[in-house]
C-alpha cells in the first residue's frame, strides 16, 4: 500500500518507534494477508478460518417453507480470533481514510495542532458512525426489530444471523483498535484519557449486551446513539472548515437530537428490561442455554443504561453552561481596554500554525510602523 505518515524524507531505523508508526498500515496489512493466504492451502486452512470466518455455527435444518438451511451463530471463545483479525482490518481502513482523505484536507485547511488532532478524530468517527448507523438500521428493518415486541419475545436470543453477529464482531474490533491508534497517531497525553474513556465505555456495553444475549435492544440503542454522534461530528467538521452558518445549524440539530435520543434510550431500556423481559422472568441464570433473564441481571442492566444516559446528559448540560459563561466573559473583554484585547489576539495567534503565526505577526508589525509614521 505504501502508506507513510509524516512528510519527513529521512528513513527511520528499522524496528524503531518511528519506523512502526510510519509503516504500521503496511505491516498490519501484511499480517492480515497471511491469514487470507492461509485459506488457500489445505494444511493451514483450518487455522486461518478461525480468524477470517465467523465461528460457532449452529445451522438449522431447512423447514418446509424454506429451501435452504438457516445459518445461525452463537458466541464463544473462538470469537476472540475473529475479533483479532478484524481488528487488523480496522487499523488498515483507518490508515487509508487518514492518508487519502483527512491528510489531504488538513493540508488545504492549515489547521492548528489542536484542531488538527480533533479534525482527524471527527473525520474517522464520522465515517464509522455513518456506516454503522446505516448498516444497523438495515438490520433492524430486515430482522423486523421495528416491532418493539421483538426486543424481548423469544428470549434468549442466543442464535444470531450471520449479519447480526458480524455487526457485533466489527463493533468490538473497531473500539479495541482505538487503543493501538493512540500510539500510531501520536495522540497527546491530555487527549488520551478522554479517548480511552469513551472507547472503554463502548466496549463494556457492547460486549456486555453480546454476552448476555441482549443484542436486539443493544442494536436499536446503538443506531440511535450513532445517528446523534454522526450529526455532532459533522457539525464539528463544518466548524473546522469555517462553514459557520452550517455548523451552527447542525449543532442546533445535534442539541435537539441528543436530548431526544437520551430519552428514547431510557424508554427502550425500561420497556425491555422492566416490562418485556419480566414476562419470562426466571429465578436464576442458565449459562448453558444463554438465558440471563434473572431479576438482578435485568435491574443491573437497566441501572447501567440509565446511569450512562444521566452521566451523558450531565456532561451535556455542564458543557452548555460553561459555553454560556465563556460568552459572557468574552463580551466583558470587548468592553475592556486595548491591553486585554492585545492579549486575546496574541493567544489567538499562538493557536495558529507556524506559517500563519509569522504572517500574523508581520502584519501586526506593519500596522504598528504605520501608526508611528502617522
Amino acid at each position: 500500500m505504501g502508506m507513510r505518515r509524516g512528510r519527513s524524507t529521512k528513513n527511520p531505523p528499522i524496528f524503531s518507534h518511528e519506523f512502526f508508526i510510519q509503516n504500521h498500515a503496511d505491516i498490519v496489512s501484511c499480517i492480515a494477508m497471511v491469514f487470507v493466504v492461509g485459506l488457500m492451502f489445505q494444511a493451514t486452512a483450518p487455522v486461518a478460518s478461525l480468524f477470517v470466518a465467523l465461528q460457532h455455527n449452529v445451522t438449522r435444518n431447512a423447514s418446509e417453507s424454506t429451501v435452504e438451511d438457516v445459518g445461525l451463530y452463537t458466541y464463544g471463545r473462538k470469537d476472540v480470533c475473529s475479533t483479532m483479525f478484524y481488528l487488523l482490518i480496522c487499523i488498515v481502513v483507518h490508515a487509508v481514510i487518514q492518508e487519502y482523505v483527512l491528510d489531504k484536507l488538513n493540508r488545504k485547511m492549515h489547521l492548528s495542532k489542536v484542531k488538527h488532532s480533533k479534525f482527524n478524530e471527527s473525520g474517522q468517527l464520522l465515517a464509522f458512525y455513518f456506516a454503522s448507523a446505516v448498516w444497523g438500521a438495515d438490520i433492524i428493518v430486515r430482522e423486523s426489530y421495528i416491532n418493539i415486541n421483538q426486543l424481548w419475545e423469544g428470549y434468549p436470543h442466543s442464535e444470531l444471523t450471520f449479519v447480526v453477529k458480524f455487526f457485533f464482531i466489527l463493533q468490538i474490533a473497531y473500539w479495541i483498535h482505538c487503543f493501538p491508534e493512540l500510539y500510531f497517531q501520536k495522540i497527546k497525553k491530555e487527549e488520551i484519557s478522554s479517548r480511552v474513556q469513551y472507547a472503554s465505555l463502548y466496549l463494556v456495553f457492547i460486549i456486555g449486551a453480546y454476552v448476555l444475549n441482549f443484542n436486539r435492544v443493544a442494536l436499536c440503542m446503538m443506531v440511535l446513539h450513532y445517528l446523534v454522534e454522526f450529526v455532532f461530528h459533522l457539525a464539528r467538521l463544518l466548524y473546522f472548515a469555517e462553514k459557520n452558518e452550517l455548523a451552527n445549524t447542525t449543532f442546533m440539530v445535534f442539541n435537539g437530537l441528543f436530548v431526544l435520543v437520551r430519552l428514547g434510550t431510557i424508554i427502550l431500556a425500561v420497556l425491555t428490561f422492566w416490562y418485556g423481559l419480566d414476562q419470562s422472568n426466571q429465578a436464576a441464570i442458565d449459562v448453558a442455554t444463554g438465558n440471563f433473564n434473572a431479576s438482578w441481571v435485568r435491574i443491573n442492566c437497566l441501572a447501567a443504561v440509565c446511569l450512562l444516559q444521566a452521566w451523558m446528559m450531565w456532561n451535556f448540560i455542564n458543557f452548555h453552561l460553561r459555553r454560556r459563561r465563556e460568552k459572557s466573559a468574552a463580551s466583558r473583554r470587548l468592553k475592556s481596554p486595548n491591553k486585554k484585547r492585545n492579549k486575546v489576539v496574541e493567544e489567538d495567534i499562538n493557536s495558529l500554525p507556524e506559517v500563519d503565526q509569522n504572517t500574523a505577526t508581520e502584519n501586526g508589525n506593519v500596522r504598528t510602523r504605520k501608526g508611528k509614521k502617522m
